[in-house]
C-alpha cells in the first residue's frame, strides 16, 4: 500500500461485501458528526442580532461570528488526509468531534465578542475534519451497490444542513437563547465520539509519516486559504482592492499559492496529494462541485437577506420559509440515491444543474410584496435539484480513484465546495451592491416633483404626516427616498437570482466532457 494510503480491512476490501455492522454504526455516528459541523456554518445566521447584543459586539465585529468559522474550517479540511495518514482514520475523527464539542461550549460561556471569535474559529478548525473524512469512510468500506443509498444520506447532510441551518437557529433563539445555538452540540458531540471511538476502527496511522510531513508546504497553505477566505468574506465590504488590508492580504495569498503550489508539487510528502487533478474526472467533478457551492451557500445567504432588508420578517419567519428546501431534500434524497444505481450519473447530474438553475430563475421576477408562496416552489425544485447534483459529483469525482487516494481527494472536493461557497457570498454580496446603485440612480432619475404620480404620493404622505413631524413635507420626501432606495434593492436581488440561474444552466453541458463513471 502506497504512503499516505487509508488501509482498509480485508473483510471490507471486497466489491461485494457489505462492511460489518460495527463499521456500519460508526459510519452513521460519522454523518451525525458532519451533519453538526455543516449545521454550525449558518445556525448563527438567522440569530446575529440576538448574539450581537449578547456579547456587546458592534455590527463590523459581529460578522466574524461567522468568517472566523469559515476561514479556520476551509484551512482544516484539505489537512484531513494528512491526520488519517497519520493518526488512523478514528482517532482523526474523534479528536476532531471531541474538539468541535468543547469549543461549541466555550462559544455558549464566551462573554465577549474577542472569546467568541476565537472559539468559532476553533470550533471550524476542529469540526472541518469530519466533513471529509465521512465522505472518505463511505468510500472505503461500502462496495459499489450500496454507494447510491449511503451516498444520498451523505448528500442529504451536504445539501438539508446548510438550508436548515437558519431555520434551526431561529427556532433556539427565539424560543430559548442565542447560547442554545452552540450548547445544542455538546451531548450529542460527546455520543459521537463515543460512538466512532467504540466502532470506527477500520484502519491503521502510520505515525512514521508525521516525520516527512512538508512543513513549509502546511504553513503555506495555511496563509494561503485562510488570506484568501478573509478577502472573499470581507472584500464587498471593504470595495475590494480599495482597502489597504485587502490588497495586502490578496497579494500575501497569491504570494503563498505559488509556495505552497511548488513545495507541494516537489515534495515526498506532501500535505495534500494534488497529482489527482490530473484525473479528467475528478478535476471535472471538483469544478462541478464548486458551482454547486456558490449556489448552496449564495442562496442560502441571499434569501435570508431579501426577507431581511426588503421584507423585515424575524428570524423565525425566516426560518420557516427556508425550511422549505431542506424538507424537499429530505424527501428527495432516497430517490435520488436509488436512481444512482441504475441511470448514468452525468444524466443525474445534468438534469440537477438544469431544475436548479430554472428554480433560481423562478426567482428573478420578485417584488417587495414576495413571501412565502413566491418562494415555495422554487425551493422545492432547487431541493430536489441540489439533491441530484450533490451524489453524482461526490461518486463521478472519487468513484473512478483507487481507494488509498480516496481520503486526501475527498479533503480536496470538500475544500473546492467550500471555496465555491465563498466566492458565492463574495459575489452575491458586490453584485447586489453594484446592481443597486444602478438600479437607485436610474429610478430616481424618473422620480420628479413635477410628475402628477409622484405629486399625489407627496401630498398622501404630507396629509398623513401632518401632525405627526415637525415638517411634514421632508418626512414626506425622505418616504419616497425609502421607497426608491427598497425597489432598487428588490431589481439588485433579481439580478442576482437571474444571473446564478444562468450559471447553472451554462453548466450544465459541462457534466458531457466527464467519463461515464461506474454505477
Amino acid at each position: 500500500m502506497s504512503q499516505g494510503a487509508m488501509s482498509v480491512p480485508q473483510e471490507v476490501d471486497q466489491a461485494s461485501e457489505m462492511p460489518p455492522w460495527r463499521h456500519r454504526i460508526g459510519f452513521i455516528a460519522a454523518v451525525f458528526g458532519m451533519f453538526m459541523a455543516i449545521l454550525d456554518v449558518q445556525i448563527v445566521a438567522s440569530s446575529m442580532n440576538e448574539i450581537q447584543a449578547g456579547v456587546s459586539a458592534s455590527s463590523e465585529e459581529i460578522s466574524w461570528v461567522q468568517t472566523s468559522y469559515l476561514i479556520a474550517e476551509i484551512v482544516m479540511i484539505p489537512l484531513s488526509g494528512m491526520l488519517t495518514r497519520i493518526l488512523s482514520t478514528r482517532v482523526a475523527f474523534v479528536l476532531s468531534c471531541i474538539g468541535f464539542t468543547l469549543a461549541s461550549l466555550g462559544c455558549a460561556l464566551a462573554t465577549s465578542i474577542e472569546q467568541l471569535i476565537v472559539l468559532r474559529a476553533l470550533q471550524g478548525f476542529m469540526g472541518g475534519a469530519m466533513i471529509p473524512i465521512t465522505q472518505a469512510i463511505s468510500f472505503s468500506i461500502f462496495p459499489r451497490r450500496a454507494m447510491g443509498a449511503v451516498q444520498a444520506a451523505i448528500g442529504m447532510v451536504l445539501t438539508v444542513a446548510p438550508s436548515v441551518g437558519p431555520t434551526v437557529g431561529g427556532y433556539i433563539t427565539e424560543f430559548s437563547s442565542w447560547h442554545w445555538l452552540f450548547l445544542a452540540n455538546v451531548i450529542p458531540g460527546a455520543i459521537v465520539s463515543w460512538v466512532a471511538w467504540r466502532f470506527l476502527d477500520i484502519d491503521k496511522g502510520d505515525h512514521g509519516a508525521a516525520h516527512r510531513l512538508d512543513i513549509w508546504g502546511l504553513m503555506l497553505m495555511a496563509i494561503f486559504l485562510g488570506c484568501l477566505q478573509y478577502v472573499l468574506e470581507e472584500g464587498p465590504g471593504d470595495d475590494w482592492f480599495e482597502d489597504d488590508v485587502i490588497l495586502s492580504l490578496s497579494l500575501v495569498s497569491a504570494v503563498a499559492a505559488a509556495g505552497f503550489f511548488f513545495s507541494t508539487l516537489r515534495h515526498r510528502e506532501p500535505i495534500v496529494r494534488l497529482h489527482v487533478f490530473a484525473d479528467r474526472n475528478f478535476s471535472l467533478g471538483a469544478f462541478q462541485g464548486f458551482v454547486v457551492g456558490i449556489g448552496l451557500y449564495g442562496l442560502v445567504y441571499l434569501m435570508p437577506l431579501f426577507f431581511g432588508y426588503v421584507r423585515g420578517f424575524s428570524s423565525l419567519q425566516i426560518g420557516e420559509i427556508m425550511a422549505v428546501t431542506g424538507i424537499a431534500m429530505f424527501f428527495t434524497a432516497p430517490v435520488a440515491g436509488r436512481l444512482s444505481t441504475s441511470v448514468d450519473l452525468r444524466i443525474m447530474l445534468f438534469f440537477g444543474f438544469v431544475l436548479v438553475g430554472i428554480a433560481i430563475i423562478m426567482n428573478a421576477c420578485l417584488t417587495a410584496e414576495a413571501g412565502f408562496e413566491q418562494f415555495f416552489w422554487p425551493q422545492v425544485l432547487r431541493g430536489v435539484g441540489l439533491i441530484f447534483c450533490i451524489i453524482p459529483v461526490s461518486r463521478i469525482a472519487l468513484g473512478t480513484l483507487p481507494k488509498a487516494e480516496v481520503g486526501n481527494a475527498s479533503g480536496l472536493v470538500s475544500a473546492v465546495r467550500n471555496l465555491g461557497g465563498a466566492v458565492g457570498l463574495a459575489l452575491v454580496d458586490t453584485i447586489r451592491d453594484f446592481r443597486e446603485d444602478y438600479h437607485w440612480s436610474h429610478l430616481i432619475a424618473s422620480v420628479s416633483q413635477g410628475r402628477e404620480p409622484v405629486i399625489e404620493r407627496l401630498d398622501g404622505y404630507e396629509r398623513m404626516l401632518t401632525g405627526h413631524s415637525a415638517n411634514p413635507m421632508q418626512a414626506s420626501v425622505d418616504l419616497i427616498n425609502d421607497v426608491v432606495a427598497r425597489e432598487a434593492q428588490v431589481l439588485a436581488f433579481n439580478d442576482i437570482f437571474l444571473w446564478l440561474g444562468c450559471l447553472y444552466l451554462a453548466c450544465a453541458p459541462l457534466v458531457f466532457l466527464l467519463r461515464r463513471a461506474g454505477n
